[in-house]
């Protein structure tokens, strides 16, 4: 007896691949072919890797549709308790606090969730926050959500969960959208599919901009905010094609660039990159294998201005004015036949970061710095896994596996140099640090049972770790009149958790809750230690209305709560008619001792109790419909002393599509339609910084075959 373990989104689907036939879902069954999960309106799925392993259906994960009509960051905002630092998104936040996390383990900016594409990691190199608009140019088939620490398989970073992103099988054709929105702002894209031989070519683009919105509230600006503007564009090219009977070649180049503002001068940043990798796939022969290399390059810049109480001026008051930074790595995996009823995954991966910011700081006027900054280092990793997983009846899975990694922090460096009289060219600071290495063990394990048809219990537990970035361990900053110093002893973050799950599917219904508990040791956090004024070590002054924080590792931070997902298929009242619904609800708390006792207890910063969503959605045969989706988030704190709060927001989206032939489809949208006021910053002085407002948007997408 087969079930699948993972809920799929149906509702996410495309309506925009115009005439694009019914397909099912390819996944692993039991005897290692393929099934098809029947009556899905999903877009075909391409296995870009190894089959999906029997032993992941232990797991809590959900699989999402994408389609080119909306962002990949959007579209995973449905996936209850998947939250980023911000709850802006990547038209107006800075991108540095687009980290990604889930079940309540955040924080700082860095993300937690491990994020892949085709097998690569994403995590920017420098800074482990992710670069949302490069993924928007990807012709993408789904995105797999992973809830749960300690991925086995995938390395180290996994600490709350893991998103995996698929490439999709495009075929022969091209594809064309453009729409035109509020404050106008444009999004088009492009999409060429070509079969060469037995080869497949695909070819992505994406373009956006707009004009913006003004971030603070209507009720607090003044005359320095204006438009929040940005204008982001990608290309991505993809060749697979089959070396022999058994081994498929799939090569990746995508190249992006993104530029925003902030809403007020000397706010503008800009962030751009370039990946490769190159995989080689046996997935049909007795032993199966995946090697895999990649190389990711990315650059980064950011200026900063201090704006004053009344918001009347503005000037420069830092600037990051180039952060290089790259990552290597591989990752080997080889099936071996051990019997039927077992499935025994071998492999290994090791990556490399490395990255060095530049600033300028301590403005006297909006073109002269008094200093001058670099920092910098790289880290490491390297280590094996083995894991396994038994069918060892017709009802019951049972899986475990483990891994050893060996870490490195290599090269760390801080210089400040005064650039200005008395003494230009002094050097104020010039700190090496010592290297550090370290090892570590984690392992996962758990058990899939089907108590009957439709009804299957599962548990699991894990344990996983994350390296500090570079930008953690080397790299102060500031964010308005406050500062937060590096710490280049920071340890490495450690996970372990369990959770315990059921999910009930019917032929029009699927339901799934899952209770968890994860503790995260030596959580890395912002721990503030003091108020303005005074000059503190490693950032120097900080003004009256400001505060003096240090990255610290928590004692820990402990976090339980349950998740509920379910849908349904009404098909039989209205053909094309399906309803989702999903929410998490998360109790998170602070274990803090030392400069950290004063949030012993505290929520987390930017973690939110509650977080629901819903969705209805028709869907005609031809490319017509409508949806309706409907996201709440909870109250939350800015800070991580529990002071300055985040109010709860409701935001309803909606779009219908109209299939005027065959091959052309007119598209309207609307981004919170209610123009409901998302609060996504708060600053000590009580500014408060909205997300996007009511957005409208029409527009057209062709297909061509």
């Amino acid at each position: 007896m087969m079930k699948k373990s993972v809920l799929v989104y149906p509702l996410l689907a495309s309506m925009a691949s115009i005439s694009a036939p019914v397909r099912g879902q390819e996944q692993a069954s039991d005897d290692g072919n393929q099934i098809v999960i029947a009556d899905r309106r999903l877009p075909e799925i391409i296995v870009t890797g190894l089959p999906v392993s029997r032993g992941d259906r232990v797991y809590s994960a959900i699989e999402i549709p994408m389609d080119r009509s909306q962002t990949v960051e959007n579209a995973l905002r449905d996936v209850p308790g998947l939250q980023q630092f911000r709850r802006s998104d990547a038209r107006s936040a800075n991108p540095t606090s687009q980290g990604v996390t889930l079940r309540g383990l955040g924080g700082n900016a860095s993300s937690r969730a491990l994020l892949i594409l085709d097998g690569v990691p994403q995590a920017d190199p420098f800074g482990g926050w992710v670069a949302w608009p490069g993924y928007d140019a990807l012709a993408l088939a789904e995105a797999r959500v992973t809830r749960g620490g300690g991925s086995v398989t995938d390395g180290q970073g996994a600490i709350a969960g893991t998103i995996e992103l698929f490439s999709d099988n495009v075929g022969d054709r091209i594809e064309l959208g453009a729409a035109y929105g509020s404050r106008n702002s444009v999004d088009a894209d492009l999409l060429f599919g070509r079969e060469l031989g037995q080869g497949q070519l695909t070819i992505s683009a994406s373009y956006a901009r707009g004009d913006g919105f003004i971030p603070i509230i209507e009720e607090q600006r003044g005359t320095v905010d204006r438009p929040a503007e940005y204008e982001q564009a990608g290309l991505a090219v993809r060749f697979v094609a089959p070396l022999s009977d058994n081994v498929e070649l799939q090569t990746n180049v995508r190249a992006f660039t993104d530029d925003r503002e902030r809403g007020f001068a000397f706010s503008e940043n800009h962030n751009d990159g370039a990946d490769a990798s190159i995989r080689l796939v046996d997935r049909t022969s007795d032993w199966q294998w995946s090697a895999l290399a990649y190389l990711q390059i990315r650059n980064f810049d950011v200026s900063f201005g201090g704006v004053d109480d009344d918001r009347n001026s503005v000037s420069r008051v830092f600037e990051q004015y180039n952060v290089p930074s790259t990552g290597l790595g591989g990752r080997f995996e080889v099936r071996p036949p051990v019997g039927d009823n077992v499935e025994l995954r071998i492999g290994g991966d090791w990556r490399r970061t490395e990255g060095t910011t530049n600033e300028n700081f301590f403005y006297l006027d909006d073109d002269t710095p008094q200093r001058s900054r670099r920092a910098g280092g790289s880290t490491a990793t390297f280590g094996g896994f083995v894991e396994a997983s038994l069918q060892t009846t017709d009802a019951l899975v049972l899986t475990g596996g483990g891994r050893v990694d060996f870490w490195s922090i290599d090269g760390g460096f801080r210089k400040e140099i005064e650039l200005i009289n008395p003494f230009p060219g002094s050097i104020r600071t010039d700190e090496q640090y010592a290297s550090r290495s370290g090892s570590e063990f984690t392992g996962r394990g758990g058990f899939a049972f089907d108590a009957s048809d439709e009804l299957t219990l599962r548990g699991a537990a894990y344990l996983g770790w994350r390296l500090p970035t570079l930008n953690e361990l080397f790299r102060p900053f500031r964010v308005g009149s406050d500062a937060t110093a590096a710490n280049e002893l920071l340890d490495p973050e450690r996970v372990k958790g369990a959770e315990l799950g059921l999910d009930w599917e019917s032929g029009f219904a699927n339901f799934g809750i899952t209770a968890f508990y994860n503790q995260l040791d030596n959580a890395v956090a912002n721990v503030t230690l003091a108020n303005g004024p005074g000059v503190f070590p490693g950032v120097g002054f900080v003004a009256a209305d400001g505060t003096y924080s240090q990255r610290q590792n928590l004692e820990a931070i402990k976090s339980k709560g349950i998740e509920i997902d379910a849908e349904f298929d009404l098909g039989e009242l209205v053909d094309g008619l399906s309803f989702r619904a999903a929410y998490s609800y998360v109790d998170a708390k602070v274990d803090g001792s030392g400069d950290a006792a004063p949030i012993d207890g505290l929520r987390p910063a930017q973690v939110p109790k509650h977080n629901a969503s819903g969705s209805i959605r028709w869907a005609s045969d031809n490319g017509s419909g409508a949806s309706l989706s409907a996201r709440y988030i909870g109250q939350q704190y800015e800070d991580d002393v529990n002071i300055l709060s985040l109010a709860d927001a409701f935001t309803i989206d909606g779009r219908m599509t109209l299939a005027v032939t065959d091959r052309l489809l007119v598209e309207t949208r609307v981004e919170n339609l209610l123009d409901a006021r998302v609060e996504a910053a708060v600053s000590g002085n009580g500014i408060i910084e909205r997300a996007f407002p009511r957005t409208f948007w029409i527009g057209l997408r062709a297909r061509i075959e």
